[in-house]
């Protein structure tokens, strides 16, 4: 099954300042070094399992809800 989630690295950048979270702090829980964090945020592809995983925490309602289905979740 084809997801819809689509986060770039403009959308993390976004989300980890909102946050005030440093790289490091912001990728780390998803499995992401800092330096591979710094490179999706200036723009290289961010991996559909981190897409998915940042959609999870992240996400709006439906992105959180798609998300979760992609890994067995269901939400109700």
């Amino acid at each position: 099954m084809a997801t819809k989630i689509k986060i770039t690295g403009l959308d993390a950048l976004a989300i980890r300042k909102k946050l005030s979270l440093n790289q490091s702090d912001f990728w780390t829980p998803f499995g992401v070094t800092q330096s591979g964090g710094s490179r999706y945020e200036s723009g290289r592809n961010i991996p559909r399992p981190v897409q998915i995983l940042l959609a999870a925490k992240y996400g709006k309602a439906a992105a959180k809800r798609e998300a979760l289905a992609v890994v067995g979740v269901e939400v109700v």
